[in-house]
Formats: structure tokens, sequence, C-alpha cells
């Protein structure tokens, strides 16, 4: 028993380190969303999108097994999130070669509209979030008698103190990335290739799962593809903090 408990805690640990780093990216984008909201707004927005993001993650843990066996679900995560990405690039570039346009997008976007992008965002990051988590858990032993969305109950408990946690991180994160946006603006375009590095691991689960097959199913779980993914998410996320600190040293030179 104590060597199953041990298991169990050594599991949590990891899947509270995974859901640090994913709730991480989560924050990032949060922060660029609400980075143009007058700052009482941008508390409030971080507010309802936490809230939602709670409590799609609670729901959709009691039908997690329903949802991992729809790629559907899965292609329109991938889809949105490369869209945004892709989206939010072009608008930027757009506003480089055109002040004035870029004010016009920017006051477009209203609160709600806002809070609405948040939402949609923290849902195909949930997904995401929530297929690491079961990949994880299901490699427990079970723990107790009864059962919980299709899981067995201690692997659900400790899927469910991993998301709470990833939340909670990402709840103090996002405040701490608007800072640090309003210091180094440049790190918005590595924000969205990160967004879009996940819409793409999200894609290679969609294209792997088991009614699509287009890659093998085990790749998305594979040592070459996870070293992969991570090393370029560290890869972009660290780039776009030294481009960012190189671009305000020549803006205080100039200034």
């Amino acid at each position: 028993m104590e060597a199953i408990l041990l298991e169990y805690a050594w599991v949590l640990v990891v899947l509270v380190v995974l859901e640090g780093l994913l709730a991480a990216d989560n924050a990032v984008v949060m922060a660029v969303m609400v980075k143009h909201l007058p700052k009482d707004q941008q508390k409030k927005a971080l507010f309802y999108g936490l809230l939602g993001a709670f409590v799609f993650r609670f729901a959709a843990l009691f039908m997690i097994t329903i949802l991992v066996n729809i790629w559907q679900i899965q292609a329109i995560g991938a889809a949105y999130l490369l869209f945004i990405s892709i989206k939010s690039l072009i608008d930027q570039r757009k506003g480089d070669d055109d002040s004035e346009a870029e004010g016009k997008q920017r006051k477009g976007s209203g609160f709600w509209m806002t809070v609405l992008k948040v939402e949609l965002a923290d849902i195909a990051f949930a997904l995401d979030s929530m297929l690491a988590a079961v990949a994880l858990a299901i490699t427990l032993p079970e723990l107790g008698n009864f059962h919980i969305g299709g899981i067995n109950g201690g692997q659900f408990i400790v899927m469910l103190l991993g998301g709470i946690i990833g939340l909670v991180i990402m709840r103090f994160a996002a405040r701490q990335f608007v800072f640090i946006l309003e210091r180094y603006p440049s790190l918005e375009t590595a924000a969205f290739l990160i967004v879009g590095w996940v819409g793409v691991k999200l894609l290679v689960l969609t294209l792997a799962h088991k009614e699509v097959q287009i890659l093998p199913v085990d790749f998305p779980h594979s040592t070459v593809w996870q070293v992969t993914f991570w090393v370029v998410l560290a890869g972009i996320a660290i780039s776009g903090y030294l481009l960012g600190v190189v671009k305000e040293k020549k803006n205080n030179k100039k200034a």
C-alpha cells in the first residue's frame, strides 16, 4: 500500500510540474489577450477567464473518457489555436506597417469579446493539459473500487489535484506576464508562436488518433516527439525573452 501511495505522490509531483508549464503558456496567452484593456478591466477579464477555465476543466474531468475518444474535439482545439496564432501574427505584422490600423484593431476588441477569446483559448489549452494528465494518471494502479467519469477514483483525484494546482499557478502567473509584456512588448510574437506550437501538438494528437491514424498511434507519446516539443517550446520562450531584452536596450539608448 505504501508503495502505491508513493507512486501516486510521484505522479502528482510530475503532473503538477507539467500543469505548471502548460499553465505558464496559457498565462502568457491570457496576458497578451487582455493587455490592450484598461488596467481595472484586465483584472476582471483574467478573473472571468480563469473562472471559465475552472468550470470547463472540472466538468470535462467527468467526461474525459468521452472527450479522449472524440478526435474531432482535438481537431477543433488544434484549429482554433493555430487560427488565433496565425491571425495574431499577421495582425502584428500589419500593425508594424501601419500603426493606425493597429490602433483600430485594438479599439475593436471590447471587454466581453476579450473575455470570450480568453475563454476559448482556455478551453483549447485545457484539452491539451487534460489529455496529458490522463496519459499520466492511467499508468497508476487503481486505488479504491469507485470510478468517476470512466476513470478509477484514485486516478481521478490525482488529475483533479494537478488541474487545480495548475489553475492556481496560472492565476498568479497571468498578472506577472501582463507586467512583463508591458516592459517587453516584442514578447507578444513569442507568445503567439507558443500558441501555434501547442496547436501543432494537438494536431499531432488528432492525426495519431486511433480512428484517424495518419501518424502512428504511439507517436505523440514517443520520446522523440516529447523531447522535440519541449525543446522547441523552450527555444521559442528563451529566444523571445532575449530578443525582447535586446530591443528594450536599443530603445533605451535611443531615448
